[in-house]
């Protein structure tokens, strides 16, 4: 039992989020948390989770995942109200997507000033106050929202949140919690035994039909994508690869290192042509790896689906092929299917032929790549390749890397092979403006580990900048920053010459919302932050100046890197294809 009868609300708030594990609490509030800020001054106070101030609601909740991603630990996020959830609504739908769990509060007032007690103020009723409150106006970024509608049920409330957010499909829960409740004594303890209880694995009987599917495969491919969330899962399906000899394949959109980029078995990037002429498909925790989803790109191939939601009910088309479907936790079920892999697999002699064949167009691919980026080592303006290969040179061992990237996304994949697993995160999903932000999770969560964020200059424009650096100095968490500035918005020209390859805009070269310019000097914005900074423009310059900022976050500085790249005036090809 947790003990809140007698507590304040705010003072009862703190200690369920910390008997239900909570250890940082991400925040951007507005002036009614009052009490909570009173309760988190009380010298009495203890296991209660460690405040962070962040500045801005985005930045507050992307904080959020990239720490949640990093610990697979549930943080908790308190925002402003209704308009705090408009500011942050943009990340909670990243956060759905990806089913990324945390617990968002946000602040709101039910009576106006009108009831006995501490008066909100005249603001709310004003200016602050929406229809159905900030539940109502989230709730289709969440996996649940509710606003407490008495102080009867707050912490009970709170309490299920927390496990809401880690059941399965795991994901964001939002609650709004009015002022005046957290002045209010509370009235009840909150029962025990409603904690989160394990994911469940899937079923046996289809672990053992999907474990006889690949082992009488005579060509089964392997597709991932998020199985690298979890490092363990990431080494249970690279132990089946290797047992099956069986490729594995990584999508350009993999938000996570599924099995080393230099493991023999590992097939690339591209899905659609790894699994060419396969007898049996196993998409593991992969959904959507080609297009169009419902042309299968092996014929009369088997495919086979386990994710921890593969019905993916909040996307309005899904159109897979999938002839056999596992539902369960991607870890304990990968787990199962090693077990019964190596309770059917024989001894055979051809595997170990398989997987050479295999490292041999993987080593070949990779040489090509390394051979491409090399050949641009003095293309000025420079090339995306070249600067993720000097990146991949040059990082330390242990390095964290965070990318909100859409066109140059495929280089870092391809160059940055030696990342350790779970060392990579996506900073992105579908919409800009938590990278960064993410980044500075990864970096709570890492305090001791080099983070470098990735991120092209359109979406650095769409993220809250000054909040993420302030917060940066304010909590010593500082990381490295490459920009990929292109000078504009690449898939905004590429589509135009797709569509209407003979029209006005290419015959004139005139292409409506591509250009970010003039050229603003990013590098000089994190100086305002005690950070340094630093433009590059010489291809030679490019591993000395990674160096130079991976240096000084070593000692305590954030940095920003501008490296400038050909324009995307000049590009009419997608630099990343």
């Amino acid at each position: 039992m947790i003990e809140t009868k007698g507590l304040n609300g705010a003072q009862a708030f703190l200690k369920v989020l910390g008997a239900m594990g909570v250890e940082r609490i991400f925040a951007s509030p507005g002036s009614e948390w009052a009490p909570v800020w009173e309760a988190l001054a009380e010298p009495n106070a203890n296991n209660i989770p460690l405040y962070m101030s962040t500045r801005h609601e985005e930045t507050a909740i992307g904080m959020a995942s990239g720490y949640a991603k990093a610990t697979g630990k549930l943080p908790a996020v308190m925002i402003h109200t209704t308009v705090g959830a408009l500011h942050g609504a943009m990340a909670m739908r990243g956060a759905l997507h990806e089913e990324v769990p945390m617990v968002i509060f946000a602040g709101e007032s039910i009576g106006f000033g009108e009831d006995e007690g501490p008066d909100p103020g005249g603001q709310w009723g004003a200016h602050l106050a929406d229809m159905g409150g900030p539940a109502r106006m989230v709730e289709k970024n969440v996996k649940w929202s509710f606003g407490v509608n008495t102080k009867s049920i707050l912490p009970t409330t709170v309490q299920r949140a927390c496990s809401l957010a880690l059941a399965g499909p795991q994901g964001p829960t939002f609650v709004s919690l009015p002022m005046e409740h957290l002045f209010e004594e509370m009235t009840r303890d909150v029962a025990s035994g409603l904690s989160n209880a394990p994911l469940s694995t899937a079923d046996p009987s289809g672990v053992a039909e999907l474990a006889d599917l690949l082992v009488n495969a005579k060509k089964p491919v392997i597709v991932a994508e998020d199985v690298g969330r979890s490092v363990k899962a990431s080494e249970h399906l690279t132990a089946i690869a290797e047992l099956l000899g069986c490729p594995v394949s990584e999508s350009r959109a993999t938000g996570s290192i599924n099995i080393s980029r230099t493991h023999p078995l590992h097939a690339g990037f591209n899905p659609a042509s790894a699994v060419k002429g396969a007898d049996v498909i196993f998409l593991a925790s992969s959904i959507t790896p080609w297009h169009p989803q419902t042309i299968t790109p092996s014929v009369d191939a088997t495919v086979a689906v386990l994710d921890d939601n593969p019905h993916k009910v909040i996307l309005p088309f899904l159109g897979v092929q999938a002839d056999l479907i596992l539902t369960g936790n991607v870890e304990t079920s990968l787990l199962a299917l090693l077990n019964k892999i190596k309770q059917r697999a024989n001894e055979d002699k051809s595997r170990s032929v398989k997987i050479a064949e295999i490292k041999e167009i993987n080593d070949k691919r990779r040489q090509n790549w390394k051979e491409e980026a090399e050949a641009l080592s003095a293309k000025k303006p420079m090339d995306t390749k070249w600067v993720a290969y000097k990146l991949g040179q040059v990082m330390p061992d242990d390095a964290m890397i965070v990318e909100e990237l859409i066109t140059h996304r495929l280089a870092a994949h391809q160059y940055l092979d030696k990342l350790k697993l779970g060392s990579w995160f996506s900073g992105a999903q579908g919409g800009l403006g938590t990278g960064l932000s993410t980044a500075l999770g990864v970096k709570a969560a890492n305090p001791d580990r080099p983070v470098i964020c990735l991120i092209g200059d359109g979406s650095f424009n769409y993220d809250p900048v000054p909040a993420v650096y302030g917060a940066v100095q304010e909590h010593n968490l500082p990381f490295l920053t490459i920009i990929l500035n292109n000078h504009g918005y690449l898939s905004q020209k590429t589509g135009v010459p797709k569509y209407f390859p003979k029209g006005d805009a290419v015959q004139t070269n005139n292409f409506s919302g591509l250009h970010i310019g003039p050229a603003p000097d990013y590098w000089k914005i994190v100086e305002a932050f005690g950070g340094y900074g630093e433009k590059v423009e010489d291809p030679g310059d490019v591993g000395a100046a990674i160096k130079r900022g991976l240096d000084v976050v070593n000692k305590g500085q954030a940095a920003i890197l501008d490296v400038r790249l050909k324009p995307v005036a000049d590009q009419l090809d997608r630099s990343d294809k």
